[in-house]
């Protein structure tokens, strides 16, 4: 663990720079030099045709796993591709130990296909809350950070979510249809309703971002790992947004979530999305 004197607090104010190093290293040595230069045998599907894994992601998290170890002894890391290894790793979120959420490629399809909408995600948690997050689009060079009371922040600019336009259509970013049992798009079927202008998502980590910058209204998702939304939805808080279930509480990154839930520029756009959804359900 961390030595006694010390708290997590104190240990982010001293070794979030070093966290960000960590983050950055790996994009550089792992993701970037693999981006649109991937071969075939580079490339493998999980669970099917839609769900693509690659050496990046294999090698990034092993990097981030090592660094990110060795940088808060005691801590264990919660990693997209170790999980799917072993599923039970996950379990490691609902004990009392710090634990790094790790997803090492956030939107493989994108990377797969050389497009630049990808991003690593890291977030450090304990006892299920959220305490720092980052995100970071290696092939746009822009790093988001955010540390719970102390603010949101793209490239050292301070991000406030802000409220949508009253009177423009609410643009809201879904789970992806390719991702989507039938069960879960008639969950998010009361998005497509007058006022609200929905679009599938792309990598979910960046979808956050642009809501933090007041770029994009909300999202709807249909699914929880962890890895997908710890980082973004510490960033969206601290930028002034909110997110909800469809029971009306805050998403749990440990789990056992009503889904689908929003993520929102703010509270009464949360609160709003979760009424279309409850009443899709």
């Amino acid at each position: 663990m961390i030595v006694d004197t010390e708290t997590i607090d104190e240990f982010l104010a001293r070794r979030s720079s070093d966290v960000e190093e960590a983050v950055r290293q790996a994009a550089a040595l792992e993701i970037m030099p693999r981006w649109r230069r991937l071969a075939a045998h580079e490339v493998d599907q999980k669970s099917g045709p839609h769900d693509l894994v690659t050496d990046a992601d294999r090698k990034a998290e092993q990097y981030l796993t090592a660094a990110l170890g060795a940088l808060l002894p005691g801590s264990v890391v919660v990693g997209e591709e170790a999980v799917h290894a072993d599923p039970t790793t996950y379990g490691a979120l609902q004990g009392a130990a710090p634990v790094w959420i790790v997803d090492p490629v956030d939107g493989t399809r994108q990377f797969v296909n050389g497009d630049p909408g990808f991003c690593t995600l890291v977030a450090l948690v304990q006892h299920g809350e959220l305490l720092a997050s980052w995100t970071y689009a290696p092939a746009r060079d822009q790093l988001a950070t955010a540390i719970r009371g102390k603010g949101a922040y793209l490239d050292g600019e301070h991000l406030h979510s802000g409220t949508p336009d009253p009177g423009r259509d609410l643009r809201v970013a879904t789970s992806h249809p390719d991702y989507t049992t039938d069960d879960q798009k008639h969950a998010l079927r009361g998005l497509w309703t007058d006022g609200v202008s929905p679009r599938p998502c792309g990598s979910a980590g960046l979808e956050y971002l642009a809501i933090a910058r007041g770029e994009l209204d909300a999202v709807g998702f249909s699914w929880e790992a962890a890895w997908d939304h710890a980082a973004g939805l510490l960033l969206v808080e601290e930028a002034g947004g909110a997110h909800l279930t469809v029971s009306g509480e805050p998403f749990r990154v440990t789990g056992g979530n009503a889904l689908p839930f929003t993520a929102a520029r703010d509270e009464a756009t949360a609160r709003r999305l979760t009424e279309l959804l409850t009443n899709a359900a």
